[in-house]
C-alpha cells in the first residue's frame, strides 16, 4: 500500500470516530425530548419531534467529522512521529512545483511511511460526555413516564398564559374514551374492554362508556340515530354510561353547558343476532323407510349446531298410524335425548323399540326431533323433516274392486330389478371363490328371479301367464317336469280356471279377467296409457336377454341388459296416474249454431297504441336522478334530496337493506355538508342496487328481408283490388 491510501485511510477513520462520539453524545437527549412530546402531545408530535432531533444530530456529527482535514493530520503527524521531522506538510503538496531538495524529502517521507507502522490517530471517546447524557436521558424518561398526563396546551391558553389571563376553551376535547363489552351470559363470550366507541357485539350484550372530558361539560348523553338517549353520569372527572345493545345504531356524544365536541364523530354499534340451531338427518337417509323383515328396532341419527351453544337434551315426538280407510287412530308421545359432543355441536342417537310401541303390519311411524339452544330468556329452536317408517300392508288382503277412474301407478313391484342387478355384481365379485358349478347355479338362480320378475310385468301388459311366481329347479331332468307343468299352468290360465293363488297379485285386473278375455287384445288388457305401456314392454325385452345370459351362466353379459330394464322402470315410476281403458269421458255435442257469434263489446282494438308502463314505487328512482351530480347547485352549497321521503321509506322497507347503518351515516352526513360531492355518490351507489330493474323493450319485428317485403307488397296489392 502507498503512502497516499495510508494517508486517506486515517483520515476516514479519525472522522468516523469523531461523527460517532458526537453522535452518541447526542442520542439521549433527542429520546428524552421525544418521549416528553409523546407524553404531552401524542404520538405524531412525538415522531416529528424524533425526526427533527435525530436529523439535528447527524448535521453535528458530520460538522464535527469534517473538521478533522489535511491540517490537522499535517499537525498530528508532526507531534506524533519524530521521522516526519516536521516537514509532514511535503506529504499534501504538489510534486511538480518542488525543488530537487523539497522533493527528496517528500520521497523519504513517503519511504518512511509505507515501511514504518502508523501510529493511532483517531480521537478518543467522549466517555464522560457520553455517560452522563445516558444517565440523564434515562432519569428524565423514567420520570416524564410516571408523570401523571396532562392534555396539550393550545395557543389560546400559552397565550393566555403568558399575558396572565385565563383563556376561555372554543372547543370540548375527549381525553379519555373506554367502552367495556359485557357479552350475555349464554354466549359465554368474556367481557373485553376497547379503546374506541365503535363496537361489533352478540344482540343483548351490556355496553358500559367510561368518558373524560377537557373542559367539563354541565351535562353530557349518547344520543342514537332514532332518537333514543342514553344520560352520562358525573363521578369526578370521569362520565360513566351503560345500555343494552338490542339492535345496530348509530350514535354520537352531545355535550351540554359546553363547547362543541372535537372532533363531532359518529360511531357505531354492530348487532350480531343469533342465529337459530341447525339440524341435520344422519340417519336414516331417507324420509321414507320401509320396513325390513324381522325388524325390531328403528336406528335415529341427528347432528345439531348453533353458533353459542345448545340445550343438554333434545325431544323427540314420536307418533304413530295405526288402521286404513276412515278408520285411522293416531298415538303421540315425546321423548328427551341426549346429545353427545361440545357445547355447539350435538350429536343425537336413539333407537325406537318398534315392539314397546305396538308396531304392525299396515302401521306408520313418524319421529321428529327438536333441539333448543341456551338463549336466554327465549331459546330457538329447530325441528327436523318428518321421519317415516311405514310397514306395507298385505297384498292379499287388499280389495280388487275398481273404485274410480283414475288409479295409481303399479304397486311395489318395481323394487327387485335393483336387486337382481346388486346380486348379480355380487356373484362376479365372488367368481374366483367358486367353482363352476356352483358359479353356474347361483347365476341360473338369478335368472330366475329375473323370470319371476318378468312375468309380473308381464301381466301389466295382458301377456300369457307362463306359470305361477314360484321358481323353477335348476338341474336339467327337474326344469323338463317345471317346464311340463309351466305349460299346464298356462292352459289352465287360458280356460279362466279360478286359481288358489291368482287373487293375490295383479288385483287391479281381476275384474276384467273374470267377466271378459282380456289377453285377446293388449291394448283393453291394461290400465296403462300407451305412452307407459311402450316403456313397460322395453323393460320386458331387456329382462328377456338378461334373463337368458343369467341361466346360462354369463352375469356379466345380463348386467347391461338389466341396467337398461332399471332405467325403462324408473320412467315407468315417474308416471304418476295411469286410466282405465276404453272409459272415456262424455262431453256433450257441439252446438254448431252458436260459432262465430260472440259478443266483441268492450274489446280494445288490436291497432291501440302501447301505454308507457310505471313504476309501482318510484320514490328511490327520483331520489337517485336528485343526486345527481350538478356542479351548480353543489357549488352554492344547495341540495334538492328529499331526506325525510328517503327516511320515510327505509322505515317502511328494513328488509330491502343489507346495511341500513350506511344509509344512515352517508345521508347525516350530507346533510351537514350539501355541497359534499363524494358523499352524493356514495348515496347513489348505495341506491342503486335498490332500483327495480327496468321492463324488457318489445324487440322489433324482422321484416324477412326482400322477400318479406315482396310478399308483403303483394298482400297490400291484393287488398286494393
Amino acid at each position: 500500500m502507498n503512502a497516499a491510501s495510508i494517508l486517506r485511510d486515517t483520515l476516514r477513520d479519525a472522522r468516523l470516530r469523531r461523527g460517532l462520539d458526537a453522535a452518541l453524545a447526542g442520542l439521549p437527549w433527542a429520546a428524552m425530548v421525544g418521549v416528553a412530546a409523546w407524553r404531552f402531545s401524542g404520538v405524531i408530535a412525538a415522531i416529528i419531534v424524533v425526526l427533527v432531533a435525530v436529523a439535528a444530530i447527524a448535521a453535528f456529527a458530520l460538522h464535527r467529522a469534517r473538521r478533522l482535514d489535511h491540517h490537522w493530520l499535517v499537525r498530528e503527524l508532526d507531534a506524533r512521529r519524530p521521522d516526519m521531522e516536521d516537514s509532514a506538510d511535503l506529504l499534501f503538496a504538489q510534486a511538480g512545483s518542488l525543488l530537487a531538495l523539497p522533493r527528496l524529502q517528500l520521497a523519504r517521507l513517503q519511504q518512511r511511511i509505507e515501511t514504518a507502522r502508523m501510529p493511532d490517530l483517531r480521537p478518543r471517546w467522549s466517555a464522560k460526555a457520553i455517560a452522563t447524557g445516558f444517565g440523564v436521558a434515562a432519569v428524565a424518561i423514567a420520570a416524564l413516564l410516571l408523570w401523571p398526563a396532562r392534555p396539550p396546551a393550545s395557543f389560546d391558553e400559552v397565550v393566555a398564559a403568558i399575558g396572565g389571563t385565563e383563556a376561555k376553551p372554543t372547543q370540548t376535547r375527549l381525553l379519555e374514551q373506554q367502552l367495556r363489552i359485557v357479552p350475555p351470559a349464554y354466549t359465554r363470550l368474556p367481557a373485553r374492554e376497547e379503546a374506541t366507541l365503535d363496537a361489533k357485539a352478540p344482540q343483548g350484550t351490556r355496553l358500559q362508556w367510561t368518558l373524560r372530558f377537557a373542559p367539563q361539560p354541565g351535562a353530557a348523553e349518547l344520543v342514537y340515530h332514532d332518537g333514543r338517549s342514553v344520560a352520562l353520569t358525573r363521578e369526578g372527572d370521569v362520565w360513566h354510561g351503560s345500555d343494552v345493545l338490542t339492535r345496530s345504531a348509530l350514535y354520537r356524544i352531545v355535550l351540554h353547558d359546553a363547547p362543541p365536541l372535537t372532533p363531532a364523530v359518529r360511531h357505531r354499534l354492530d348487532a350480531i343476532a343469533d342465529r337459530p340451531p341447525t339440524l341435520r338427518v344422519i340417519e336414516p337417509d331417507r324420509s321414507l323407510s320401509l320396513m325390513k323383515p324381522g325388524q325390531r328396532g328403528w336406528a335415529l341419527t341427528f347432528e345439531a349446531g348453533d353458533d353459542y351453544g345448545l340445550a343438554a337434551n333434545a325431544r323427540l315426538r314420536i307418533m304413530l298410524a295405526q288402521g286404513s280407510g276412515e278408520n285411522i287412530t293416531f298415538r303421540e308421545q315425546t321423548v328427551a335425548v341426549r346429545g353427545s359432543g361440545g357445547a355447539t355441536q350435538k350429536r343425537y342417537v336413539q333407537r325406537v323399540d318398534l315392539s314397546a310401541l305396538g308396531y304392525a303390519v299396515g302401521d306408520d311411524l313418524i319421529v321428529q326431533l327438536r333441539v333448543e339452544d341456551n338463549r336466554s330468556p327465549s331459546p330457538q329452536s329447530a325441528n327436523s323433516a318428518s321421519l317415516i317408517l311405514r310397514w306395507p300392508p298385505d297384498l292379499g288382503n287388499e280389495s280388487t274392486g275398481l273404485e274410480g277412474m283414475v288409479k295409481k301407478v303399479m304397486p311395489a313391484y318395481f323394487r327387485s330389478q335393483r336387486q337382481i342387478i346388486i346380486d348379480a355384481e355380487t356373484l362376479l365379485k365372488q367368481k374366483r371363490k367358486l367353482d363352476a358349478a356352483q358359479y353356474t347355479e347361483r347365476s341360473d338362480g338369478i335368472g330366475v328371479d329375473q323370470r319371476i320378475l318378468r312375468l309380473r310385468y308381464g301381466q301389466f301388459l295382458g301377456e300369457e301367464a307362463e306359470g305361477g311366481p314360484k321358481p323353477p329347479p335348476t338341474s336339467d331332468e327337474q326344469g323338463d317336469t317345471a317346464h311340463a307343468e309351466e305349460g299346464a299352468a298356462a292352459d289352465a290360465d287360458h280356460d279362466h280356471a279360478p286359481a288358489a293363488d291368482s287373487q293375490a297379485f295383479g288385483q287391479e285386473t281381476s275384474v276384467l279377467e273374470e267377466y271378459g278375455h282380456t289377453h285377446d287384445h293388449a291394448e283393453a288388457a291394461t290400465l296403462l296409457d300407451p305412452e307407459t305401456r311402450t316403456t313397460l314392454k322395453a323393460a320386458l325385452d331387456q329382462m328377456w336377454q338378461s334373463e337368458l345370459n343369467l341361466r346360462q351362466g354369463h352375469p356379466e353379459l345380463a348386467l347391461p341388459y338389466a341396467y337398461k330394464a332399471l332405467g325403462f322402470i324408473k320412467q315407468v315410476q315417474q308416471a304418476t296416474r295411469i286410466y282405465l281403458a276404453r272409459v272415456g269421458t262424455e262431453l256433450p255435442p257441439i252446438d254448431e249454431s252458436r260459432r262465430m257469434g260472440g259478443d266483441r263489446a268492450g274489446l280494445a282494438r288490436r291497432d291501440d297504441a302501447l301505454v308507457a308502463a310505471t313504476a309501482a314505487d318510484p320514490t328511490l328512482a327520483n331520489l337517485w336522478r336528485a343526486l345527481d351530480e350538478a356542479p351548480a347547485a353543489s357549488a352554492a352549497g344547495a341540495t334538492d334530496v328529499d331526506f325525510a321521503v328517503l327516511e320515510r321509506w327505509l322505515r317502511e322497507h328494513p328488509s330491502q337493506l343489507a346495511d341500513p347503518l350506511a344509509f344512515i351515516a352517508v345521508m347525516e352526513t350530507l346533510r351537514a355538508d350539501p355541497a359534499c360531492v363524494p358523499c352524493r355518490r356514495e348515496l347513489r351507489a348505495l341506491l342503486w342496487p335498490l332500483l327495480p330493474r327496468p321492463a324488457s323493450t318489445v324487440p322489433r319485428r324482422d321484416d324477412g328481408g326482400a322477400a318479406g317485403r315482396r310478399y308483403l307488397d303483394a298482400l297490400r296489392e291484393e287488398r286494393a283490388r
